[in-house]
């Protein structure tokens, strides 16, 4: 049988490995994980996470469209039952919205607990250049497509796969599963929710999967995200269409008010922005942000043939770079207004609407681009109206530290190479809460890339990506075990506070015995579960 269309349940035996974790030797004596056997692992693993990979995009969780509500729940109860085929305990949380799912794989206090964030919930897929079904999983060689195979369905199973590895070799961490259903949508209930059960959530770190590189020649993790704020502007001037012979001349016409208005923001053949202050206090890139730049593999033909561009405004890769990821910036999505059908109708629209939004780079305060938008609109044309649609901060990551060092050494020991470090142009509302609210450093690593159209019709992820990520996600895993005598760089500001105990080396320290590296004799693992778990207990499903 194809083993692409071999079918694999949940419950495989095949590639179920011993409880205990110890399979001859995969595990070298100093507990480091075996480079040939994770690979095989990997290797082994593929029609298993293909059919996984298939049952999850099978599923349209559409988190904007109400009418799939029934689905992205669907996708909540599926998600957790990976996590509890992986070992793990998993329930689905409501929220008051669409629910979360929250996992756990180990939970010894005495041990590092990492959690993983990535989301389930998916954009819709009504584009007309779809080759195959968006929502039916169609593997060309390598390449799985489907909507959500990149964003974030693949790298979400791919972490879990190396998360399975890792807790069954010995590699003694408590990973924790944060996975999200209204990413695509804003997260308008995740900070309330994991603000109601941050002592359940709390953890020591978190890594993000659900990132882009920047070529498929370099890994690729965010320094930054770039904040987002959206606006609505919207001018009414009558109550119906009009004839254009009998009224034009005499009536306003929206649509082109609209336009001047949208146009006296923006200088479209450069991307200028022109509203006053729109710049001000925006910080200039480092050295070292600009060397990391000029080493990421990026080059401007490939950045345009991935995202079928026919021209940009830049044919200079560095200033490319800069104008994706270190500067703001101010897109027109649409102008709505008038007739639209086939030929011509001569009238004059009663009203118009215009959808834009800023990209904010860090020190850029959304409330303030609010401000300056809104005076700069009623100085052109006081009768437009400014809606502000939802707000996010830019964020400004870490790249040094034990953690920073952990994504280097496992994109190395995954992809060949260690990964250049540059901010990212789009936006991840859950980072900031999760750093915020479990007062826990965030860091990436991200598997996607930009051939694989997050987003756009024909969205895709590949097995290169998937099975280096199973790899880099057990090395991860293993590393952050082996930053026990670090402390981690503790969150900025307020979060700051109270991250590590007065006295404490590191909050990531064993305690007692663990300290010491003592496992009891007669154990099959360190990782064994005892009692309940041991016989594998139905977790909670609220």
């Amino acid at each position: 049988m194809d083993r692409r269309r071999e079918s694999m349940g949940i419950g495989s035996a095949s590639l179920a490995l011993p409880r205990g974790g110890r399979d001859n030797g995969s595990m070298s004596d100093s507990g480091v994980l075996s480079a040939s056997d994770l690979k095989a692992y990997a290797g082994s693993s593929r029609a298993s996470y293909e059919q996984h990979l298939r049952e999850l995009v099978e599923i349209p969780s559409v988190s904007n469209d109400p009418q799939r509500k029934d689905d992205v729940r669907r996708a909540a109860s599926r998600a957790a039952e990976l996590i509890r085929w992986a070992g793990g305990e998993a329930e689905v949380v409501e929220t008051g919205g669409h629910p979360l799912v929250h996992g756990r794989l180990g939970d010894d206090p005495h041990r590092p607990t990492v959690t993983v964030y990535n989301h389930i919930d998916v954009q819709p897929a009504d584009e007309p250049q779809w080759r195959s079904d968006p929502f039916k999983l169609t593997i060309e060689g390598d390449r799985y497509l489907a909507r959500g195979t990149t964003d974030d369905k693949g790298p979400a199973l791919a972490a879990l796969y190396g998360a399975r590895y890792a807790r069954q070799h010995g590699v003694a961490a408590n990973v924790n599963f944060l996975w999200e259903l209204e990413e695509e949508i804003g997260s308008p209930h995740f900070a309330a929710t994991i603000t109601k059960h941050r002592k359940r959530f709390a953890t020591q770190s978190v890594v993000v999967s659900d990132t882009v590189w920047v070529s498929r020649s370099r890994p690729a993790c965010p320094a930054g995200l770039r904040g987002l704020q959206g606006f609505r502007l919207s001018l009414r001037t009558g109550e119906t269409d009009q004839h254009s012979g009998t009224t034009g001349g005499a009536a306003r016409n929206p649509v082109a008010e609209i336009c001047e208005v949208v146009a006296s923001m923006l200088d479209a053949r450069t991307g200028r922005v022109k509203i006053k202050g729109f710049y001000d206090g925006v910080e200039k890139p480092t050295r070292a942000e600009l060397a990391d730049l000029k080493k990421c593999g990026f080059t401007v033909a490939g950045f345009r043939k991935d995202h079928l561009l026919r021209s940009l405004r830049s044919n200079d890769a560095l200033d490319v770079m800069k104008r994706l990821w270190l500067e703001p910036t101010l897109e027109v999505h649409g102008i709505a207004g008038g007739y639209r059908g086939p030929g011509v109708k001569t009238v004059v629209p009663p009203e118009a609407t215009a959808i834009l939004s800023c990209r904010l780079v860090p020190a850029m305060k959304p409330a303030r681009i609010v401000k300056l938008v809104r005076e700069h609109v009623k100085r052109v044309n006081p009768d437009v109206r400014v809606a502000p649609e939802h707000a996010l901060p830019a964020y400004k990551g870490r790249t040094t530290g034990p953690y920073a060092d952990a994504v280097r050494a496992a994109m190395k020991a995954a992809f060949g190479r260690e990964p250049v470090f540059v901010r990212e142009g789009g936006s991840i509302g859950a980072v900031l809460s999760m750093e915020k609210i479990l007062k826990a450093p965030v860091y990436f690593l991200g598997l996607s890339l930009p051939e694989h159209g997050y987003h756009a019709p024909n969205e895709n992820f590949d097995w290169r990506q998937a099975s280096g990520g199973m790899i880099a996600f057990a090395r991860y895993f293993e590393r952050i075990v082996a930053t026990r005598g670090h402390a981690p760089l503790a969150p900025r500001g307020k979060a700051a506070r109270g991250v590590v105990a007065r006295g404490a080396t590191s909050p990531l320290a064993p305690r007692g015995k663990a300290a010491r590296g003592v496992v009891a004799r007669g154990a099959t693992s360190p990782l064994a579960p005892r009692g309940k778990a041991a016989r594998g207990p139905t977790p909670r499903v609220r």
